[in-house]
């Protein structure tokens, strides 16, 4: 289905693969079909049974991204997609739809850094509110934060991101969908949003465990070869009409280019998260058993001493992933050497990709983060995340060996360094 649905070689002198529809806008065959089209997609008027929208404009729609969407929306099981021009502009699009000033946010932590920097810095200017919890807090003690701050009434949209980047906690979906529940009205209803860019659309699908909607920085695995950048939002009919309706008016969709290249990588989705997934698990073993590193955060090695992680996984997860972030002993210069000195792993951020990408998060990607907010999730000098590609995983085991040993001189001095400082004591002038 990633390599016909949605599409039929008919419309396009028989091409196997759609077409680049490089265009900006579409002829009508009348203006009453204009008038029609335009009802449609302002929201003026609701759609006919078997009724589908016309193309009008590519800032409103486009064939590349409407035969996208319907093929996401396989995955996940879902009424709608919308495809966008980043992940963070589906995130802030979402977050801009169904929040108003006065509203509360109530957002899992850790999350992307740039959806903390909005959630935190942007949405404040509106005088919007968050609260955070994390997965040390039980959904009673999240209950309790959102009772305390005085703005129950005014929550209206849950966010949470699982597993939490860049450390791989894991968030009960169907617990946090109990909040939404206990304070959503026929008036107000809560909207509960997932972010499952580290896990999806293969390994998770929060739409079955009481999500509203699921979000993906779609350059990731969707995308998958470093060379876009898109976004995509998926849910029920009637809030993908409010999320595509501002994206209208916003801009920010994905590009017909952006949309071809996507259905391209869908046809090997499965085929590179499998071999990903296969390599992050040897990888994590080998991690885990060296000597120069201190902790592995990955779900195959945290739920073995985590019950409740594993409880979660077992319920919501197909696979622990292709996500590793770990400690190296030492801090900051450590992590740092180690970085330096990798051949094979390509030091960059973002993940998913064919290739294998190593960063150093609290002063890459979280670094906006506050310094006590990245205390509190373990966000430290030492901590390394990595996303594995689909090398030959004895190779990626090669190049992590020898940069951590080349990182170990490093570790090694220092540490005599301060033994020396510790024992000698300079003469008094």
């Amino acid at each position: 289905l990633m390599m016909s649905h949605g599409y039929n070689p008919e419309w396009s002198e028989g091409a196997i693969k759609s077409p680049i529809f490089q265009t900006s806008t579409f002829e009508f065959k009348t203006a009453e079909e204009g008038k029609r089209f335009f009802e449609l997609a302002y929201g003026h008027k609701n759609a006919e049974p078997d009724e589908k929208m016309g193309l009008i404009y590519s800032r409103i729609n486009n064939p590349d991204l409407e035969i996208l969407e319907s093929r996401l929306c396989l995955w996940d099981e879902a009424d709608d997609a919308a495809v966008f021009a980043s992940g963070m502009s589906a995130i802030s699009t979402v977050m801009l739809e169904f929040l108003n000033p006065g509203d509360l946010l109530l957002m899992s932590s850790p999350v992307y850094g740039g959806t903390d920097h909005f959630a935190k810095k942007v949405l404040n200017r509106f005088k919007i509110n968050v609260i955070e919890f994390s997965a040390l807090v039980t959904v009673r003690e999240s209950e309790q934060r959102v009772e305390d701050s005085g703005l129950s009434e005014k929550l209206t949209l849950i966010f949470a991101e699982t597993p939490g980047n860049p450390t791989n906690v894991m968030m009960d979906l169907e617990a946090i969908s109990e909040i939404k529940q206990k304070y959503s009205t026929e008036e107000k209803p809560v909207i509960f949003a997932v972010d499952n860019t580290y896990l999806g659309p293969l390994w998770q699908h929060p739409l079955k465990h009481g999500a509203d909607l699921v979000v993906y920085s779609a350059t990731k695995y969707i995308g998958g070869h470093s060379d876009l950048i898109a976004g995509a939002v998926l849910g029920s009919s009637a809030l993908m009409v409010r999320v595509k309706t501002l994206r209208t008016f916003l801009g920010n969709m994905a590009s017909p280019w952006t949309g071809w290249l996507l259905m391209r990588s869908l046809e090997t989705l499965k085929v590179r998260m499998t071999q990903q997934a296969e390599n992050a698990e040897i990888l994590a073993t080998y991690l885990d058993n060296h000597p120069l590193i201190e902790q592995v955060y990955y779900p195959s090695i945290m739920r073995k001493s985590d019950k409740n992680m594993d409880r979660i996984m077992k319920k919501q997860c197909l696979s622990n992933g292709a996500m590793i972030s770990f400690d190296v002993c030492g801090g900051e210069k450590e992590a740092f050497a180690f970085l330096n000195n990798l051949s094979l792993v390509k030091l960059a951020v973002s993940l998913g990709s064919t290739e294998s990408l190593a960063q150093h998060p609290a002063t890459m990607t979280h670094v906006d983060v506050s310094e006590e907010g990245r205390q509190k999730m373990n966000i430290t000098g030492k901590l390394v995340r990595l996303s594995v590609g689909v090398e030959n995983a004895e190779d990626l085991k090669w190049d992590i060996d020898q940069a951590l040993q080349a990182m170990s001189i490093i570790h090694s001095v220092r540490c005599l360094r301060l033994t020396l400082a510790s024992i000698y004591t300079p003469p008094h002038t």
